[in-house]
């Protein structure tokens, strides 16, 4: 018995089968044995390449909307195909003006693989060009277009890897054209003379092929991106511009929070391709993670510009909910202002399942009540833990960063200890469990850490004539300083374990 999912996604299959069906026939004569026979040669591939997404993608098992997207590039990408060879036979029948046999180079079947590249991965768009090449030889019953149009794709799939910016998409369309041309070449040295007009215009709609792809990919991207809300590396960089409405928030309502999560940013980033993701959504998730604090930015010690805490007037409890909501608070933020679903997913994931250790102890030092002991569920972020390897990048750059933060000499050796002390503390207390790091990732993202932290926190030489000495300084520095070693004693409140000086 199939289940439902498997039911769904089989109508789907058909429904696909039958779109491509109908484009890879139109305008020719049928038969019933024509359209039988096409329509099962579609099938038997689009059952391989959903074989090969489950095998490479379990995750898109229950994803209706990912199987919905690569049913629509498949069949929209030759619906497009079957619109220009519609048009470009037109234009021979009616003005005599392009040769169809020539023409049939510029159809742009590589915009589908461009935009699955874009959209999904490369992986996928490999497969995506298999496919789509196999059905073009059949649609113009000429096994050197399969050739011709996977050689186009794969080309557009491999040339927009790590696309950072809209114009890389035309650079992309270039090579397209390029790589068009030399295949289309080679097929006539193939099949003929290769010294005459004909092959100046084949070569010529060859590179026009790779033009056409560009325009496509350049109007339909959006426009997916949208439907879908799905998030490529190009909408990435948008939201990575600090004039970005959340981002100058943060800055006025909560300076300090904005200064803690560029580091951190700096820290994920610098981690990010050691252990395997992408290091310009690592870099973004960590910009936006503690976007909740504008709510109540003085509940936060990176903000607070007086030496006496909110804190101290509130009970743990208290204090710990309020340190808590900025999780949901950031939450509310990121969809209200739309952010993508991956980075609403880190901010909420950003302290797993951790315990604000601070007021934990400092609950139980108040409560001599045994009758009705402390909970440490109590203390506990609601979570979830972190889900991706990003998710735990964030979780141990955000409390890295914090933690290196309460060290009176921030020596390497000492930042070394406590980034040690951190990632060990994750580790046992299970926030690890569910985001695939494996130990080796573990031991590469300390290192970067450590590097980066001791680059930040260096020594610099006293400049003759810019000595602080203690006459200028405020009156209450004592105090200040007294208040600081007392911090690094029993470690910051706003951290979720104790962090103290090695």
């Amino acid at each position: 018995m199939f289940n439902q999912v498997t039911l769904v996604k089989l109508s789907l299959l058909l429904v696909f089968a039958a779109l491509i069906n109908i484009s890879l026939l139109w305008g020719k004569p049928l038969s019933i044995e024509t359209v039988a026979g096409t329509f099962l040669i579609i099938a038997l591939l689009l059952i391989i390449l959903y074989k090969d997404l489950m095998r490479y993608k379990p995750a898109f098992y229950k994803n209706y909307a990912m199987m919905l997207l690569i049913g629509i590039l498949l069949s929209g990408n030759f619906i497009i195909g079957g619109v220009f060879s519609y048009i470009l036979e037109g234009l021979n029948v009616r003005l005599g003006i392009v040769e169809t046999q020539f023409a049939v180079y510029a159809i742009p079947l590589a915009t589908g693989a461009m935009l699955t590249a874009l959209l999904i991965d490369v992986h996928t768009a490999i497969i995506f060009s298999i496919i789509t090449s196999l059905l073009a030889g059949i649609w113009l019953s000429n096994p050197f277009f399969s050739v011709f149009h996977f050689a186009a794709s794969l080309t557009a799939a491999f040339g927009v890897i790590r696309c950072k910016k809209r114009s890389a998409i035309w650079r992309a369309g270039f090579f397209v054209g390029l790589v068009s041309v030399c295949t289309c070449l080679i097929i006539i040295l193939i099949q003929g003379p290769v010294l005459s007009v004909e092959t100046t215009l084949a070569l010529s709609f060859a590179f026009l092929n790779g033009l056409i792809v560009a325009i496509l990919v350049s109007a339909i991207l959006p426009l997916l991106e949208y439907i879908f809300n799905l998030t490529t590396d190009i909408s990435l960089l948008e939201l990575l511009d600090l004039n970005q409405p959340l981002m100058r928030n943060l800055l006025v309502e909560a300076p300090g929070t904005y200064h803690h999560s560029i580091i951190v940013g700096n820290l994920v980033e610098s981690a990010a391709e050691a252990v395997g993701v992408n290091p310009l959504l690592a870099r973004v998730s960590a910009y936006y993670h503690d976007i909740g604090k504008i709510k109540m930015p003085e509940y936060f010690i990176e903000n607070q510009q007086i030496p006496t805490s909110r804190h101290d007037k509130l009970a743990p409890r208290m204090s710990s909910l309020i340190l808590m909501s900025h999780v949901k608070e950031g939450v509310e933020l990121a969809k209200h202002n739309k952010l993508p679903d991956s980075i609403i997913d880190i901010i909420q994931q950003h302290h797993g399942t951790s315990v604000i250790t601070y007021f934990y102890q400092k609950a139980k030092e108040q409560h001599v009540d045994s009758s009705s002991p402390i909970k440490e569920v109590d203390f506990r972020y609601s979570g979830p833990k972190p889900q991706s390897r990003v998710a735990a990048l964030v979780l141990i750059a955000d409390a890295v960063e914090a933690a290196s933060r309460a060290l009176t000499d921030p020596t390497p050796s000492r930042i070394s200890a406590v980034v040690e002390r951190v990632v060990n503390h994750f580790f046992l207390d299970g926030q690890l469990d569910d985001c695939e790091l494996t130990l080796k990732d573990l031991m590469e993202i300390k290192s970067h850490f450590v590097y980066l932290l001791a680059s930040v926190f260096h020594k610099r030489v006293s400049y003759p004539g810019f000595e602080i000495k203690d006459d200028y300084t405020d009156t209450k520095s004592a105090e200040l300083q007294a208040i600081k070693q007392d911090k690094d004693k029993k470690g910051s409140p706003y951290n979720s374990f104790p962090v103290k000086t090695p």
